[in-house]
């Protein structure tokens, strides 16, 4: 603009400058102004969490949840954490996959433990868990309490998570080095360019995605790293999570120290926790111990109680900071404590050790509504009452606990008890750091229910599974478990790896596999009523052929594609196949039962009682469909 057009414009003057109208900042204001309303922007914050960065809109980031993306990505990054590849790695994460999800019956493990069972509501899914979490999105959106994960922590030689694929079937074969890019077998070669940070996070940043997506409101994601990438995963979770942070425990998992270390032996990791939304987040307390439970010492007709002295002690526990919470309390010498004032009875005062006017923890309509359950004692050393709380062990029908602190350090959740474990199961030393079911055990319990869906999708030897169905055999809860681990080849060039080998495993998901069989067998001999089988799944490609679009070089070959095409199932895929791919699209979770009913002498699938039913037969009559109707019936009757 001129300076003359300027100087007509301070004078309000309207200058036109040849130029069309801004209707995409116009659109923009409008939907800013849009926002004040609180309900509107939190709805808007919950559907697209990376628009808005220390409480500001992005319009950028918003143009990229919604899938628009700048014409140079790089350019665009500018929000509180940035890396070279984060547009690109959120292009990953919005793309759609065709992929599915096939069963495997032979290798999954019944209710009871038997092998080729397909009736337990737990899932074991082989396959790279980007693809995965993608397909069971339109299934679990919102459905997982909580979500575990102990992903590569970036050392250098434990990272093989690289997406440069757009579709992902049978990436992992590729990347694991067991297939090339055309799908010809070669030597297995470990991804290592792994250890450059911006990598790391391109590989995480997707994958929170999803899991976000998939917790439910009051859902949490537990997730275990050490100091090589613990700041950065820190800021990627405020980002992915909207800044629903809970809490960050330091775990001590090698109490000896490592002494491999340069200047100070590490002792510890993280075990980070966010929450989906931390107005809804509620996280269970531990059970008390021996020496806790010991403080119930009193009993009455409601049962164990403790005494809690009712003066507030601490910050804020002076007369001036609550004047409405110092009033006497009135004590007759025979203890019958009362709030109105009786002639010859004892005055308690809320005073402080001091001298000065303190306060109690009640105001005095909750003092007159538990009544009851004040306690009057005479302090012998001062010869004067105060004034005591009964506190029950049993409240709302449930034993109390207490509040997770945020340093552990019990000697049963080191490595070497995870080690240890697993060498027990195998008779063999043939996973590197396991961590120990009772660890996986207390973050189960605290951040699930008792009937919640769990989801690990970095699930290596199985621990969490182990857990899960451990807690459920002492808690006689009904937790179940989603299993995701990429099929990577066991490394020969570490002990473990080779030590596995030798065993006959080929790949991490078989070890996973079969600890989870033997630790659910020890535990189905001694409580047969616990679930400890599991559902094998396997990422593949759709099982329904897709017609070739481009030109055909020769009418030879436009026939070869239509003879292709007229039958929609490829080879080698069975109707079982095809049904829960139908589930999957449907939105269907994967532990719903699925029963063959012979209907007029075809074969139905009959999907959880009739959510779904699929005949893939051709010659259906009049006659059929009259079956099939009255089977729907039976099943529904409010059809």
């Amino acid at each position: 603009m001129s300076k003359q057009s300027k100087d007509l414009k301070s004078q309000g003057v309207t200058v036109i400058d040849g130029k069309s109208t801004n209707l995409v900042g116009d659109n923009i204001e409008a939907f800013k102004k849009l926002l004040t309303s609180p309900e509107i922007r939190e709805r808007v914050a919950d559907l697209f969490p990376n628009a808005f960065a220390d409480g500001e809109l992005q319009m950028d980031a918003l143009l990229q949840d919604m899938g628009k993306y700048a014409e140079n990505v790089e350019d665009t990054e500018h929000y509180p954490i940035s890396w070279r590849g984060k547009a690109k790695a959120l292009q990953h994460a919005q793309s759609p996959t065709t992929a599915t999800l096939r069963p495997c019956v032979e290798e999954s493990v019944g209710k009871d433990g038997k092998i080729g069972g397909f009736d337990s509501q737990n899932l074991y899914i082989e396959g790279d868990n980007l693809e995965v979490l993608k397909v069971l999105a339109r299934s679990y959106a919102g459905q997982i309490k909580m979500i575990y994960i102990d992903p590569p922590y970036n050392t250098g030689n434990d990272f093989i998570y690289n997406d440069k694929y757009a579709d992902g079937i049978e990436t992992y074969l590729e990347y694991t080095g067991q297939k090339d890019d055309k799908g010809n077998d070669k030597s297995t070669k470990k991804e290592t360019s792994g250890s450059s940070h911006s990598n790391w996070l391109s590989m995480m940043y997707p994958r929170l995605e999803y899991a976000r997506r998939l917790l439910s409101d009051d859902g949490v994601i537990f997730i275990s790293i050490d100091d090589n990438e613990q700041a950065n995963l820190k800021r990627l979770c405020d980002l992915v999570f909207n800044d629903n942070f809970v809490s960050q425990i330091i775990i001590q998992n090698n109490p000896r120290g490592r002494q491999s270390d340069s200047f100070v032996a590490t002792v510890h990791e993280y075990l980070l926790c966010y929450s989906k939304d931390i107005n809804n987040c509620k996280l269970n307390g531990m059970s008390l111990d021996d020496e806790q439970l010991s403080e119930y010492k009193y009993s009455d007709e409601y049962g164990n109680y403790r005494l809690l002295g009712l003066r507030q002690r601490g910050s804020a526990s002076l007369r001036e900071d609550r004047p409405d919470m110092y009033f006497p309390i009135y004590v007759s010498n025979d203890g019958e404590v009362s709030l109105n004032h009786m002639n010859g009875w004892n005055t308690i005062l809320p005073k402080k050790s001091d001298g000065r006017d303190g306060r109690w923890m009640w105001g005095k309509d909750k003092c007159k509504n538990e009544i009851n359950r004040l306690v009057a004692k005479k302090i012998e050393k001062r010869n004067e009452y105060d004034i005591f709380v009964k506190d029950y062990l049993n409240r709302n029908g449930e034993i109390r606990t207490t509040k997770y602190k945020s340093i552990w350090n019990e000697k049963n959740i080191n490595n070497q008890v995870g080690t240890q474990e697993v060498k027990k199961i195998f008779s063999n030393d043939i996973f590197q750091f396991p961590k120990s079911h009772e660890y996986l055990k207390s973050i189960c319990e605290m951040g699930s229910e008792k009937d919640s869906i769990i989801l690990d999708f970095f699930s290596g030897s199985g621990t969490t599974a182990h857990s899960i169905i451990q807690l459920n055999a002492e808690k006689m809860s009904n937790r179940k478990y989603i299993m995701v681990q990429l099929p990577e080849p066991c490394n020969p060039q570490n002990a473990q790896g080779k030590a596995a080998l030798e065993a006959n495993f080929k790949n991490i998901a078989e070890i996973g596999k079969e600890r989870t069989r033997r630790a659910g067998k020890k535990i189905h001999d001694e409580n047969s009523t616990v679930d400890v089988g599991f559902k094998v799944f396997k990422l593949d490609s759709s099982n329904l052929n897709k017609w070739n679009d481009k030109q055909a070089d020769s009418v030879e070959e436009l026939q070869k594609r239509m003879d292709g095409a007229l039958g929609t199932m490829k080879p080698r895929r069975s109707k079982l196949d095809i049904v829960y791919e139908y589930m999957l699209k449907y939105g269907l979770p994967l532990d719903l039962n699925v029963d063959c009913i012979k209907v007029a002498g075809k074969d139905v699938y009959v999907v959880a009682g009739g959510a779904l039913m699929v005949c893939f037969d051709n010659d259906l009559d009049k006659n059929w469909a009259e079956e099939l109707v009255k089977l729907k019936k039976k099943l529904d009757p409010e059809v």
